[in-house]
């Protein structure tokens, strides 16, 4: 099996010295051949992940990747080539396929790398390297623990999806011809359990999962299989409810949905195509007035924290929705161009959004809608960002004073994006850390809930 070393970097700032000089030599190569900018992005990664299930081992898998990406740009026309080969012959005949594709395509007026004055030069460490010394022997313990833990939590749990252990590392390299150089490292822990309860048609799944930076801030391995089971009890013989029209609270881990629609219909490239709702939203009332999203890329540990974006423009702490008003979209340089406008320093995504809380606890939430749907799952892609249009499939739980009555499933919720982001009544303070999207639950005031007919 895989021993510890297989999936770490005995001396990862030696690599990333290796991966910095590489970028230099690929840039200087690229000038040679006539390039008037460029850039470079190297990684490698290294990964350990185990599966089991029934308690046996169903797969051990250690990963070492790498990759080398090189965009060139003559003019204003562009061209991209990668390899993982880091020999010389290799690396040469990348930048020449670049250059080759930017002499034969066309002019784009947006094209070229971000405005020099705005790369980074503040670059800081945010406590994200955390490797595990973990072997496969140790990981294979650790997910069986956990799938026990789930499987003997009750007696309907007769079967199981299994559980993993995963844990990986990466390192990165940016740099382009303006002279900026970032270098950053991360890792990544996760345990992750999935139960199976009841038979034949009234069989139940559902599971949980922990994830860190540090294998030190997970979950223990018996709690995670633990709640997996909690979890998987809790949906056993599940009720329908008559269609109509209810408020709907989502569950945090179901809730960060919502501001991932919200992100895909304010982010340039649906922007600049025309494929949004939201066009022309920026100082538009879109959520009630107490309402915020903050994006915090400084964070201590944060999953997207970093001091610059995939094109080496500083980062920096910045409001996307304050007093329910849109602040600004979300952009890299190119879709900025295309608008007329800045970048936000958005290239490759966002970096950590905290999503406001005004309300309690989870049960506090569930006292405030009183009656109504609970969402904990979501599924389908019934999302139209062109229109707003929003129909998902969806699973959870019936409430009735506040409290949790019964599992309800095979329902569809529907609604239009923009109305139920002006009905968010509360967001709770149960804030779900295992993304970088950092929300407690949502409730929305009114959505349609699609069960059974009233004549049934």
């Amino acid at each position: 099996m895989p021993t510890a070393s297989a999936h770490t970097f005995a001396d990862p700032e030696a690599r990333l010295d290796l991966l910095a000089d590489l970028s230099q030599r690929l840039l200087a190569a690229a000038k040679a051949r006539g390039a008037s900018q460029a850039e470079v992005s190297c990684s490698e990664e290294a990964g350990l992940n185990v599966n089991v299930r029934m308690g046996e081992v169903e797969t051990v898998e250690a990963t070492r990747d790498r990759g080398i990406a090189v965009t060139v740009y003559f003019g204003q026309r562009k061209g991209s080539a990668s390899t993982a080969d880091l020999r010389d012959e290799s690396l040469e005949a990348t930048v020449e396929q670049a250059c080759a594709i930017a002499r034969y395509t066309e002019d784009d007026e947006a094209a070229g790398l971000a405005d020099p004055a705005l790369m980074a030069s503040d670059l800081r460490d945010f406590d994200s390297w955390h490797p595990w010394a973990i072997d496969a022997d140790h990981a294979v313990e650790l997910a069986l623990a956990c799938e026990s833990a789930g499987r003997d939590y009750d007696a309907r749990i007769e079967n199981s999806d299994g559980a993993s252990v995963g844990t990986g590392a990466s390192l990165g390299v940016y740099a382009n011809s303006h002279g900026f150089v970032g270098r950053e490292r991360s890792t990544q822990h996760s345990f992750g359990c999935a139960m199976i309860a009841g038979r034949g048609d009234a069989m139940q799944r559902d599971g949980w999962y922990s994830s860190a930076l540090a294998a030190d801030d997970l979950e223990s391995a018996a709690s995670v299989g633990r709640k997996a089971g909690e979890r998987t009890i809790a949906r056993l013989a599940p009720r329908q409810i008559a269609t109509g029209d209810y408020p709907v609270l989502f569950a945090a881990e179901s809730a960060r949905s919502l501001v991932g629609h919200l992100l895909s219909a304010i982010s340039g490239g649906a922007l600049y195509r025309q494929a949004s709702f939201l066009l022309d939203s920026v100082g538009a009332q879109l959520f009630p007035s107490w309402f915020q999203i903050e994006e915090q890329p400084f964070l201590h540990r944060g999953l997207r924290s970093t001091s610059f974006d995939a094109e080496g423009v500083a980062t920096r702490e910045s409001a996307i929705v304050s007093g329910g008003v849109l602040q600004r979209y979300v952009l890299g340089s190119y879709s900025a161009r295309k608008l007329g406008l800045q970048t936000t320093a958005n290239a490759g995504g966002v970096h950590n959004l905290q999503v406001a809380a005004n309300a309690g606890d989870f049960p506090a939430m569930l006292r405030d809608m009183g009656r109504g749907l609970l969402v904990t799952e979501l599924m389908g892609q019934g999302v139209n960002t062109v229109t707003g249009d929003y129909s998902r499939g969806a699973a959870g739980f019936w409430v009735e004073n506040g409290q949790i009555q019964y599992p309800v499933d095979g329902i569809t919720i529907a609604g239009n994006l923009r109305k139920m982001f002006a009905a968010v009544e509360a967001v709770g303070s149960d804030v779900d850390y295992r993304s970088h999207v950092r929300t407690g639950s949502i409730l929305v005031g009114r959505m349609t809930v699609a069960g059974e007919s009233v004549e049934d």
